[in-house]
């Protein structure tokens, strides 16, 4: 559609998006000799007045998704593999027909959907830019002078005279996008295909995007990572199963696409249907970029059902205590799903660590932390053998397996024990700010002290939890620590360069 509807005066009042009712359904046959049948048998039993027999059955790849963005929005969606996202993208870009419902889109759209969509092999990069350019409804003399701008962010040197079958799948990527990004869109789509290019290349597209963003662009995009979700977008979409589950706030919404992807087959439907709940709640209060989300337990049920927490049991609430960076009920929960796959439970020489767990300064058990905020990481020690200058440490290490920081007190003379007998127990606590980036850490926990004149690690237990750092909008830190950096600016300008 034409960008006209754009103008001043009704750019306020009109949606870029709106979706109502919108499904999808294919028809899937168990046996290929089913689809002849169903061409053939029907038929027959029509003519002789029996009620016609079906071979097929329907798969519903999108269910009743209603949704509406308005101009100038970046909303993320987020889902399952197979959740129908980018049948939801395609639809709304035109290129797939919905079996019911309705999509209106207001502005010019630009798409990136699958790598080298709308690309002909046979044609050149420089071919085929003019033909996705005829596509998105760019007159030729508009293009001719954008085409060094896209062959200038595309930077595939002279290939972009050459026929695109010979292309690399980053050099399909790094046109399409290319294209899609500099012919000045009202609405741009895009499926996950920035995952492709390096990283030099994902930079200069999130800069792209970001461009777009600040010039009042509307942005959809889906995405499987969680902080370019909360980094980028104003709102997101949480689809499963073909169906809409959660609209909101984008910390809240991948806070409840991360419990849904970490549940196990045992407990995911009841965690679908706890969030398809609180999405009915939300629905029924009046519309807020600040509508706060009750915290649910594995089972769906909410915090003020629960008793006091218990590790393995259901999500512990917690208080906003110092250093939390707000108090919007997103963090400090135990996800019941969130197990360590890879804990190693090294040999017993002296002693046994059990029951390791993190806590907030209130004694809730949470793997859920909030970034800046103080936890106690706890376990206890039985020992089953005498001991002197006995130490106890603590380690974080990344998905990568790489150590990230920790303690060990057995050097310290004011942080280990001079002495422990056969049948003591010692329980652990170790204070520690959350200083690691959202993400995934493994913690693991160790004693080591001497045992007949030897020094020993007496027993150790490698990734015996793993916990997740929350999303943080507005981050400015990069890595995997955060060094509580502040920024000052100072701008000064020549009095020269103002005359």
């Amino acid at each position: 559609m034409s960008s006209d509807m754009f103008e001043t005066g009704s750019r306020a009042s009109i949606a870029a998006i709106r979706a109502r009712n919108v499904s999808k359904y294919y028809v899937m046959f168990e046996r290929p000799e089913d689809r002849f049948k169903q061409m053939v048998v029907p038929r027959l039993e029509r003519l002789i007045g029996r009620s016609p027999r079906r071979y097929f059955r329907d798969f519903a790849a999108l269910s009743g998704v209603s949704f509406e963005i308005g101009r100038g929005e970046t909303v993320g969606i987020i889902g399952r593999n197979g959740s129908g996202k980018s049948t939801l993208l395609q639809i709304i870009c035109g290129t797939l027909q919905p079996t019911s419902g309705s999509v209106e889109v207001n502005g010019r759209i630009a798409a990136l959907l699958e790598l080298g969509a709308g690309f002909n092999p046979e044609f050149t990069g420089r071919e085929n830019v003019f033909l996705n350019a005829a596509i998105l409804g760019v007159p030729r003399k508009e293009m001719e002078w954008r085409f060094d701008d896209i062959a200038r962010f595309a930077d595939i040197g002279p290939f972009i005279d050459q026929p695109v079958k010979a292309y690399s799948s980053g050099m399909y990527v790094r046109l399409a996008f290319a294209v899609a990004i500099n012919v000045d869109p009202d609405i741009l789509v895009v499926d996950e295909a920035l995952a492709v290019g390096d990283e030099a290349f994902q930079r200069k597209c999130f800069a792209r995007i970001e461009d777009i963003k600040d010039k009042g662009g509307t942005i959809l995009f889906v995405s499987h990572s969680a902080q370019t979700i909360v980094q980028l977008c104003t709102r997101a979409i949480l689809i499963d199963c073909g169906e809409k589950i959660l609209e909101g706030r984008p910390k809240t919404v991948v806070s409840q696409y991360q419990r849904l992807a970490n549940a196990s087959s045992a407990s995911a439907a009841e965690i679908r249907a706890a969030i398809v709940a609180l999405n009915t709640d939300v629905g029924s209060r009046p519309e807020s970029g600040d509508v706060s989300f009750p915290k649910l337990d594995a089972r769906g049920g909410s915090l003020a059902e629960l008793a006091a927490p218990t590790v393995g049991t259901h999500v512990a609430p917690a208080e906003d205590g110092a250093g939390s960076r707000g108090g919007d009920g997103l963090a400090d929960y135990f996800d019941v799903n969130l197990i360590s796959k890879s804990a190693v439970w090294l040999e017993e020489r002296g002693a046994k660590i059990r029951d390791v767990r993190i806590t907030t300064l209130n004694g809730h058990v949470a793997n859920i932390l909030r970034l800046g905020k103080r936890y106690l990481f706890q376990y206890t020690v039985d020992f089953n053998a005498d001991a002197t200058n006995v130490g106890f440490g603590m380690n974080i290490r990344g998905v990568d397996g790489l150590s990230i920081a920790g303690i060990q007190s057995v050097k310290s003379q004011s942080q280990r024990l001079s002495r422990v007998k056969d049948g003591d127990t010692v329980d652990v606590s170790i204070e520690f700010s959350c200083y690691t980036l959202p993400g995934l850490y493994f913690f693991s926990s160790g004693v080591s002290g001497t045992v007949d004149g030897e020094q020993v690690e007496m027993h150790r237990v490698i990734d015996a939890l793993m916990a997740r750092t929350a999303q943080e909008a507005d981050l400015i830190a990069t890595g995997k620590i955060d060094l509580s950096s502040s920024l000052r600016l100072t701008q000064r300008r020549n009095s020269l360069a103002q005359v």
